[in-house]
């Protein structure tokens, strides 16, 4: 069976161990293994480190040594009502759990690659057995992230400082994580997605839905479930909360489902690209929206193109999907095919400021552009304020699919030259561009002769 594309911050490499979240003896032992490494986060930015000379900025993966100072008192997972007390074996509510410290996260193990295969589900050890010999089993690299945001910034500082003070000529700084990811490999972005959508959801989920008590973390961050259900919690005059019974008691990590869908005209020779009235000039791509209740995939591409541009379509075909973790979307690919004779509606919704049908060759002019397929400084400012505006999270699909669209260059003066760009579309680390772009060459989609499906590779 042929594999579907890959996209950029997709192909989860590290094997998560989620059988391992429960066991407090790994949790512990594995953290303090001289291989760990940590990805750290302060406000949602990641820390990046540039090598000397200004050479290639990476994904800073730190030592627990490097970060020991930061991470509280031990156990590190397992905490008990008292500081340096471990928690009861046992208690469902007390597996794995943290209550002091910053947030801290395990988000899995990068096994060796042997030949072509990847990092799967490992056989050789479990939850069963003493936590040394567990460890023991493992080859590859744990990870770990840690959300720094509320640990004093002196504290944070000094710890950079000796780590660059070790390090000659290396430099350490948090970093806007649009603009990060354009620095990042294949390989450090699909870690990095997992782990800023997991920091993500953890710092922003504080309180029961149920009944507003605060909330604390167990399963190694994956899961939270409220106070009120500790052994020790005193629910004098209180009624149970709700998510006391059943299976309700945990709050899981999310990942909203967004569609997002190149439509082609009947003859395959066009394309049908938005463009939405917050986004910076000469920006167009393709139109996208959430997933809404009651809603297959195939449903939501259709209601959300009549929606924003009064389109009908039909012949939904899936391509490929790309996390997205601004702050914790899924974006499902499609194609689809409609009647570019049929007159395009922006007055529904009014989400778009305009929509258009472009042809092969207009797409392929602007592919061809060096300014064609990005995103200056100024424009990622702009799409920044966009979001902060409406939120932590994504107000509408215009917000998810302008950031969706999000790639930065070191210049604003990329349309400058003899031959400016007419428009401009999605680059290829995003799922808009690859839709774009693989439609434009013939490679995917409607009207594209043999279907050529990629295979990425990490």
């Amino acid at each position: 069976m042929v594999e579907t594309y890959t996209n950029f911050l997709g192909g989860s490499p590290l094997n998560r161990l989620s059988w391992l979240r429960t066991s407090h003896p790994f949790l512990n032992t594995v953290l303090l293994s001289p291989t760990t490494r940590w990805i750290v986060f302060r406000g949602g930015e990641p820390l990046l480190a540039t090598e000397p000379n200004a050479g290639p900025r990476s994904l800073a993966r730190l030592t627990t040594a490097d970060v020991r100072s930061l991470l509280g008192p031990e156990p590190f997972f397992a905490q008990g009502k008292e500081p340096d007390e471990t928690a009861e074996e046992g208690v469902s509510v007390l597996e794995a759990a943290r209550f002091r410290g910053p947030p801290v996260v395990f988000l899995g193990l990068h096994e060796p690659q042997t030949g072509d295969a990847g990092a799967l589900p490992s056989s050789d050890f479990s939850a069963k057995g003493d936590s040394s010999s567990v460890v023991g089993k493992i080859e590859g690299t744990p990870y770990f992230s840690v959300d720094l945001t509320d640990v004093e910034t002196e504290a944070v500082d000094q710890v950079l400082a000796g780590f660059e003070a070790g390090k000659s000529g290396v430099k350490l700084e948090f970093v806007e994580p649009r603009a990060a990811m354009q620095t990042f490999d294949l390989y450090q972005a699909a870690v990095f997605a997992e782990a800023r959508s997991m920091v993500d959801w953890n710092s922003r989920n504080k309180f029961c839905p149920s009944c507003g008590s605060p909330v604390y973390s167990l399963w190694a961050g994956w899961k939270l479930t409220c106070s009120s259900l500790l052994p020790w919690a005193d629910n004098t005059g209180r009624k149970p909360c709700p998510t006391a019974k059943g299976l309700h008691n945990f709050a899981h990590p999310r990942t909203d489902a967004v569609v997002i869908m190149a439509v082609i005209d009947e003859s395959g020779e066009k394309i049908l690209l938005g463009r939405n009235k917050k986004w910076p000039g000469k920006f167009y791509s393709t139109l996208a929206g959430f997933i809404e209740p009651g809603e297959s995939f195939e449903d939501a591409v259709k209601r959300e193109l009549w929606e924003e541009a009064g389109v009908k379509v039909w012949d939904v075909k899936y391509h490929s999907t790309q996390p997205w973790p601004y702050p914790a979307n899924l974006m499902v690919g499609f194609y689809a095919t409609a009647d570019a004779s049929q007159p395009i509606r922006v007055d529904l919704d009014n989400e778009l400021e305009d929509a258009r049908w472009y042809t092969r060759d207009e797409i392929l002019t602007v592919l061809n552009h060096a300014a064609g397929a990005t995103l200056t400084d100024r424009d990622h400012k702009k799409m920044a304020e966009v979001q902060e505006a409406g939120g932590t999270a994504p107000k509408s699909a215009s917000t998810a699919k302008l950031l969706a669209g999000d790639s930065t260059k070191s210049t604003d003066k990329l349309e400058e030259g003899p031959q400016e760009v007419p428009f401009r579309v999605p680059p290829l680390t995003a799922i808009a561009g690859v839709l774009i772009s693989q439609w434009a060459h013939r490679q995917e989609g409607p009207g594209s002769g043999a279907a050529q499906v990629q295979k990425g590779n990490l």
